[in-house]
């Protein structure tokens, strides 16, 4: 394994929960990375993120920073950029990657700028004529807050009386709200770690779409790695990725999640910066289909913070390699 000594990692803080919608599952995921951590014997010390983090922070003679916040304060570069004031090292994307893809209309607008295929959408306000939302993408369509993850906020429209209820839950965000494109076909997600693309994965659910309840509660969500896909179409799906992942500047690791319709054509939807890290998420699954366990993974993670260039070792490369 080519993971460093713990004690070259020095002192960690593990910051979670935080004061986004994400907060819960944000414990949840701080809790399994940092029990992880201090199993594999790193000093690791667990934060429950508040408005003092800052203080926190420069009383607790950290090294470096294990970056556990979902959503916003944590996962859209205001974290990021304190951490920079304070000179810690941390895991994951910088301060404008992190606030790019925070953004999921920005975002698109990025990858279409660069040719990348992305769901048609419209910005939706108080004055929008629904009529015309429908007129231009069709139905079913998605409705979406711009800057909320774990599908917090999200609607399925499948009626034009539908639009303005849809429009009203993802605006309590109090961020900007858009509808996009229903796509018919299959949900894949795609971990990246360290520049490398892990195997997909296929997500199926008999909901209606990939919600909250799918991602967190209910067990007849289902997990296919192998995917299903042949080599090539694989392949192709993690190079276009990496790709979408590298345009918006992202760095260490994080998760790319896509779509690819009925005619075999992908769609980006888009890229989480700070993935889930619970029994129920969607890199830890990735890894371990290619013989890479939790702890290996999360010490992987934080050793990108002393080397950009780190992987997952001989026998993790190799499996990435020969993986799909």
């Amino acid at each position: 394994m080519a993971v460093r000594k713990p004690e070259e990692f020095g002192r960690v803080a593990v910051l979670m929960g935080g004061w986004s919608s994400e907060r819960e599952v944000s414990l949840k995921s701080g809790a399994a990375v940092l029990a992880a951590l201090q199993s594999a014997g790193v000093e690791a010390i667990g934060i429950d993120v508040d408005r003092n983090i800052d203080q926190v922070l420069r009383k607790g003679d950290f090294d470096r920073v294990f970056n556990v916040l979902h959503g916003p304060g944590g996962e859209d570069g205001v974290i990021q950029g304190l951490l920079d004031v304070l000179e810690l090292p941390y895991t994951g994307s910088g301060v404008a990657a992190s606030a790019l893809a925070m953004n999921k209309e920005v975002t698109k607008r990025v990858w279409l700028s660069s040719g990348l295929p992305t769901p048609p959408f419209l910005e939706l306000r108080a004055d929008t004529r629904w009529t015309e939302v429908v007129a231009a993408l069709g139905l079913p369509l998605i409705v979406k807050p711009a800057c909320e993850g774990s599908s917090i906020g999200m609607t399925k429209v499948t009626g034009l009386d539908e639009l303005p209820a849809a429009w009203e839950k993802a605006a309590r965000s109090g961020q900007r709200v858009f509808a996009e494109k229903w796509v018919r076909g299959g949900e894949y997600t795609v971990a990246i770690v360290g520049g490398q693309a892990l195997p997909l994965i296929k997500v199926e659910t008999p909901r209606g779409f990939y919600d909250f309840e799918a991602k967190y509660d209910s067990d007849q969500t289902r997990y296919l790695c192998p995917c299903g896909l042949d080599y090539v179409e694989e392949d192709a799906l993690q190079t276009l990725s990496l790709a979408a992942f590298n345009l918006l500047g992202c760095e260490g690791w994080g998760r790319v999640d896509l779509m690819v319709d009925e005619n075999h054509e992908p769609w980006l939807i888009e890229v989480n910066t700070v993935p889930g890290m619970t029994d129920h998420s969607l890199v830890p699954k990735a890894a371990a289909a290619i013989g890479v366990d939790f702890e290996t993974l999360v010490l992987h993670i934080l050793e990108l913070t002393l080397d950009e260039g780190a992987v997952f070792g001989n026998n993790g490369g190799e499996a990435l390699r020969n993986a799909g």
